[in-house]
């Protein structure tokens, strides 16, 4: 083969070799993938509980604690117990959530006991407390706890505002207008104008209050020969001698009977600690001193009248207030103050004559109202009298078993309590 056609063969091949060679390294037709969907978003956590906020609660919704203690577990403060229990269940039929605890000493001069239960209360950080002291000075320094954190204090028993500790609620009757009401009952009986006696009778509406405007309103004009008519011999026995409820009530006592000649009062009061089996001895101690010529015995509180009771009548000396006073002889009438449910069936039965109400029921009724309005911090009366009115034959079931109270309008508390 020539040099010429060899060096074309040569050239031809190289050419095809180039050709092979770009086809090769030249892209091929690929189909295209689509873009990925774009990414969904997380779904959002849901929030744990702490994170949950529950819608504010107003506070008539929230449990409201009130812890009650009276100065001893009698008849006399059972039944105010009884309708502190009342007022709270009558709070919760109507959407509130309250709660009463209840605690008294064993007697009425176990004093520390009382303050322990106010501190206890005070510890369990309750929302308000409610008393009715054995003694004011002796509760004094635990209230004062219970200001110094805010807890609201009602005292029951008691209208006498007291200087030195903070109260928002005073509940009660004036202890010396109450025992003023029972010595005018006892003119009453032995001779004086009024409802009770053979003196001149008063007309009087049915349900209305024998109370201490009524008494006085009556005697004030009495001339000197109606006083003289008016003639009896009795004794007293007193609560704790020295206390203030017991000197409050020997104060009213004497205030009234004192203006009278007529009455006398035999030797000095004895002092039966507001105890029945007390006011039973102190009573059997009179009786024995006095066999005849003893007209009636005066009780600062009815467990002590109740005792005076139970002991004339045990010695065949008791005198019915359907048999009228008689002068000299060997029977005694008594008189007392508190009415409760069991005194009112004696003086239904006229075993007593004559007791003047101090208004339990009003305080645990009204005493419930006040404290959850304290709570609220609604405004409280500062005072709340209960009037003191004599209970006697022909108007004791005015008072128990039903007493007449007014009902509480809760929506109306609720309305102010956010």
């Amino acid at each position: 083969m020539s040099v010429q056609k060899r060096t074309r063969v040569l050239l031809l091949a190289g050419l095809a070799a180039f050709s092979l060679l770009v086809g090769a390294c030249a892209p091929t037709a690929t189909e295209v993938a689509p873009p990925p969907p774009p990414e969904e978003a997380p779904p959002e956590a849901e929030p744990t509980a702490e994170e949950v906020v529950a819608p504010a609660m107003a506070r008539w919704e929230e449990p409201i604690v009130i812890g009650w203690t009276p100065p001893d577990i009698t008849g006399v403060f059972k039944t105010a117990t009884d309708f502190f229990q009342q007022g709270a269940d009558d709070a919760n039929n109507n959407g509130f959530k309250v709660e009463l605890i209840a605690q008294s000493p064993a007697t009425h001069i176990a004093f520390g006991d009382q303050v322990a239960i106010i501190e206890d209360y005070i510890q369990r950080e309750v929302d308000v407390i409610a008393i009715s002291p054995i003694e004011l000075e002796v509760i004094k320094p635990a209230v004062r706890k219970a200001n110094d954190l805010g807890i609201p204090v009602i005292i029951v028993n008691l209208l006498e505002k007291q200087a030195d500790i903070e109260v928002v609620s005073y509940i009660g009757f004036d202890n010396t207008v109450a025992a003023e009401v029972t010595a005018y009952a006892l003119l009453d009986y032995f001779g004086g104008p009024g409802v009770l006696g053979t003196g001149r009778q008063v007309e009087i509406e049915e349900g209305q209050y024998l109370d201490y405007q009524f008494w006085k309103d009556l005697y004030s004009g009495l001339s000197a020969a109606e006083k003289a008519e008016i003639t009896a011999r009795g004794v007293i026995i007193e609560g704790v001698a020295g206390g203030f409820f017991s000197t409050a009530r020997l104060n009213g006592f004497h205030n009234v009977v004192d203006q009278y000649p007529g009455v006398e009062v035999l030797g000095v009061p004895c002092a039966a600690d507001w105890n029945r089996e007390k006011g039973i001895a102190c009573t059997e101690a009179f009786l024995e001193a006095n066999p005849t010529n003893l007209d009636f015995v005066w009780t600062a509180s009815n467990e002590m009248g109740l005792g005076a009771m139970l002991a004339s009548s045990a010695v065949d000396r008791l005198e019915l207030a359907t048999e009228g006073p008689v002068l000299g002889d060997e029977k005694v009438a008594v008189f007392t103050n508190d009415v409760t449910p069991e005194s009112v069936d004696r003086i239904a039965e006229g075993k007593i004559v004559g007791e003047t109400t101090h208004g339990f029921a009003d305080w645990g009724w009204f005493g419930t109202k006040f404290a959850v309005m304290a709570v609220c911090g609604m405004e409280v009366p500062e005072t709340f009298d209960i009037l003191p009115r004599i209970a006697f034959l022909d108007n004791a079931r005015l008072f128990y078993p039903q007493p007449v109270l007014p009902p509480i309008d809760w929506e109306e508390i609720k309305s102010n309590c956010p």
